[in-house]
């Protein structure tokens, strides 16, 4: 009996082995990306990270960018653009470092790019469910990198996001800070249903005029960005029953005032909604929100387009910053 006994616990303890191993080597876990969190975004990707989740490769450099290392100052001869997002941008788990929408836009750009350059560069500052605030936090924080263009992109959902915060960072299995011991501790977290805490429920529920909030973080932002010699430009990707069914009256609503907003601020503004319509979209989704490989190559050409043509434009002249902090009146 006590052989048995010991040739089941090896067996049990091979298969469990054989197990850990099939799920770090197959899919990447027991290594997610990790988060930190930070007085002005919220939250951000803990920076110098280099792994690979589901066969993608995911590397995250010193300033919280998914993407390669960078100079904070800009070279004379490079064209400079600061992406900034949500998981449009960052592209998740799902989506490799060689095919990221900031890598397919700067292999479009470079094309198109002014004869002065010898190269561009697009930099990659995103994280998962960012908002406006997020992302002017994320410019408070570190700077504009000397880019000439900034490039915010938002999708429909970004109108309505709530405050930066970090409530359940560490708490969220979508959100960890630390890496579990084994993959399976991983598989078993991700499996347990997740309720968010009341802090951040609270947050959800919280009234007022949230799309008038986002407006004024990206009117902060754009301030910020002017202030540092360089030009904000928006874009905006649709949900995919947008293109359904369209959009909702209260998106429709937030729609038209993000496109007024823009127009009174003089800022140039790309709505993908009609560019989606005129084409067959299915192909360029990965999920309801989230842009397929392909949707990234198409929407990168399109990006690439409009921020050639930004750049034509006379640059603002560099403006004074806020004099106090902008977050104090969006925290």
């Amino acid at each position: 009996m006590v052989k048995i006994a010991i040739w089941v616990l090896a067996i049990g303890v091979l298969a469990l082995a054989v197990a850990e191993i099939f799920l770090r080597v197959r899919y990447g876990l027991g290594n997610p990306p990790l988060y930190v969190a930070d007085a002005r975004t919220g939250y951000r990707l803990a920076p110098h990270q280099n792994l690979r989740r589901r066969g993608n490769r995911i590397a995250i450099n010193a300033y919280s960018m998914r993407g390669p290392a960078i100079a904070p100052q800009r070279a004379a001869d490079t064209l400079r653009v600061l992406m900034v997002g949500d998981s449009i941008v960052n592209g998740g788990w799902w989506t490799d470092q060689s095919e990221l929408l900031s890598l397919r836009v700067q292999t479009a750009l470079d094309s198109l790019k002014p004869t002065q350059f010898q190269q561009v560069e697009v930099l990659n500052a995103s994280a998962n469910s960012w908002g406006p605030r997020n992302e002017l936090g994320y410019v408070l924080r570190f700077g504009t990198f000397e880019a000439q263009v900034v490039l915010l992109v938002l999708n429909t959902d970004d109108l309505f996001a709530i405050a930066p915060h970090s409530h359940d960072l560490g708490r969220n299995p979508q959100y960890p800070t630390r890496r579990p011991p084994l993959a399976l501790v991983e598989v078993i977290a991700r499996r347990r249903t997740y309720t968010p805490s009341a802090e951040l429920q609270a947050l959800h529920d919280q009234g007022g005029d949230r799309v008038g909030v986002n407006l004024e973080a990206i009117r902060q932002l754009k301030q910020v960005v002017e202030a540092a010699g360089g030009q904000l430009a928006i874009a905006m990707t649709p949900l995919r029953r947008e293109l359904e069914n369209g959009p909702r009256d209260y998106e429709q609503v937030a729609r038209q005032r993000l496109t007024a907003f823009a127009q009174t601020e003089g800022l140039p503004y790309l709505d993908f909604l009609p560019r989606f319509q005129q084409t067959r979209y299915e192909a360029l989704y990965f999920d309801h929100i989230h842009l397929s490989a392909e949707g990234n190559r198409w929407v990168g050409q399109v990006l690439a387009e409009f921020v050639a043509e930004v750049w034509q434009q006379s640059p603002p002249t560099p403006s004074q910053p806020p004099s106090h902090d902008p977050l104090s009146d969006l925290w």
